[in-house]
């Protein structure tokens, strides 16, 4: 394949704290936010009143100045690539990709991505263009352009296909009736299952306000969001302890408090921050005691849920306090009513056939 004459764009995938690399690659798509105002340029009137010249200039290029045809580099920061693809059909908006680890990000372009590398691939620093999200490539950037080239020469295009997005239908909001009834009928008794929804309607409220007016900091999110809902989910403080043996939030099914009786981990961040990516520092700790069989990953607001499966942890659900949802077609995961269930003492996977990651 010869780049010659194609134009060239390289496409941030996060930042250092947050990397969506996989949704791109695994759902041949590059993402642009916010999208929580909906389409574009039909959004524009209301983005002019809340964002920069600079951000409504990077939208605009991902929206309409990138055309089919086009190569794209995915990248995040100046020195890390994931892939190399070509621009297939039209800019698109999708509430599929609303709340990926946090960011709204709903403006997407479908990519037929011809090189997935295994391992990202380093570079010197600045070796791509530092700055907006969407960045057309110019003559003048010759490093980059002579990799490109040697990466795609002996690429066959008609050999790749592009993946078929889900149906956005199941993807809908989900009530804390909704949640109660499902608890009910999981076996939760009436009283617990009211206490734990007034609890919830209360950490939604503080939650919303921490959005409008604050950043807590960490131990402020674990003492006013995670603990409460920890507790209205009927752990004790007996067999809850903070910073445990290094551990932000330790669960026990049994006492003692220790490693044999322990059986949750929750990895707290900041709120905003990504929560998903703290799922690699739990699964060390997870590791070193054998009886944990289910991690957490929150930053107050949203919550990763893993579960593991033959000595591996995979993302079971996911669920946004300020945004309950269904189910994650995305992740590949359940949503909010799953999610909470997933968080109680009594959860055991043994009895919840629904453990499966196609939904």
């Amino acid at each position: 394949m010869d780049i010659k004459n194609r134009r060239i764009w390289q496409q941030s995938c996060g930042d250092t704290d947050r990397n969506y690399s996989k949704v791109c690659l695994e759902w041949d798509v590059i993402l642009n936010g916010p999208g929580s105002y909906g389409k574009l340029p039909e959004a524009f009137d209301k983005l002019n009143r809340e964002l920069s010249s600079r951000k409504i200039t990077d939208l605009r290029r991902f929206s309409s100045e990138m055309s089919e045809g086009d190569l794209v580099i995915l990248r995040i920061g100046t020195k890390t690539a994931f892939g190399i693809g070509i621009i297939v059909g039209d800019y698109g908006w999708s509430d599929l990709f609303r709340d990926i680890d946090g960011w709204n990000i709903q403006h997407y372009r479908r990519v037929k991505w011809i090189k997935k590398f295994d391992s990202p691939k380093k570079f010197d620093t600045y070796f791509f263009k530092q700055g907006d999200t969407t960045q057309e490539l110019r003559q003048k950037d010759q490093k980059i352009l002579r990799w490109l080239q040697d990466e795609v020469y002996s690429i066959n295009v008609e050999d790749v296909s592009v993946r078929e997005l889900p149906f956005e239908d199941g993807y809908g909001q989900v009530s804390t009736d909704e949640i109660s009834e499902y608890l009910f009928a999981k076996g939760v008794d009436s009283t617990s299952i009211n206490s734990l929804m007034s609890q919830i309607n209360e950490l939604i409220r503080i939650a919303k306000w921490y959005q409008k007016f604050n950043k807590p900091s960490e131990h402020e999110t674990v003492a006013y969001l995670v603990i409460p809902l920890l507790r209205a989910l009927g752990w004790t403080p007996q067999k809850m302890a903070i910073e445990w043996n290094n551990v932000d939030l330790a669960l026990f099914k049994s006492l003692p408090r220790k490693d044999e009786t322990l059986q949750i981990v929750v990895e707290a961040k900041q709120k905003d921050n990504s929560c998903l990516t703290a799922i690699s520092q739990a699964e060390n700790y997870a590791k070193k005691r054998r009886g944990c069989e289910r991690l957490i990953v929150t930053d107050g607001l949203r919550y990763g849920i893993y579960i593991k499966n033959e000595d591996v942890f995979s993302l079971y659900s996911y669920f946004n306090l300020t945004d309950l949802r269904s189910n994650h077609h995305i992740y590949g995961c359940f949503g909010a009513k799953e999610s909470i269930y997933a968080m109680t003492p009594e959860w055991d996977e043994k009895h919840n056939n629904a453990f499966r990651a196609d939904v």
